[in-house]
């Protein structure tokens, strides 16, 4: 009987462990996975600023600074959120290339 109430013990203590550890992926994994999503929706946004004219603009400027190894110090400023947020988007990408 003590045999039995010791191995019971340790197969609960074994199911609990294994529960605890279930969750914790579950709540690290989750974080992670809205990041990836993120990040997929910001790269679908960029794309759509591909033939907007500040855009372009800011690519060239980008490009221009990264090969001249220049810092951001034509930043444009524009009426539209839309012209302001294409440009930088722009700007960083040609920054990166």
């Amino acid at each position: 009987m003590k045999m039995n109430l010791r191995h019971g013990i340790w197969v609960l203590a074994v199911g609990v462990g294994i529960a605890i550890s279930a969750g914790t992926v579950h709540a690290v994994a989750a974080p992670l996975l809205q990041d990836r999503e993120q990040q997929q929706q910001q790269q679908q946004h960029e794309q759509d600023y591909s033939k907007n004219k500040t855009y372009q603009q800011g690519m060239r400027e980008g490009k221009s600074d990264h090969t001249h190894n220049l810092d951001h110090s034509k930043k444009r400023h524009y009426k539209k959120d839309e012209d302001n947020k294409a440009y930088e988007a722009g700007y960083q990408k040609g920054r990166s290339n």
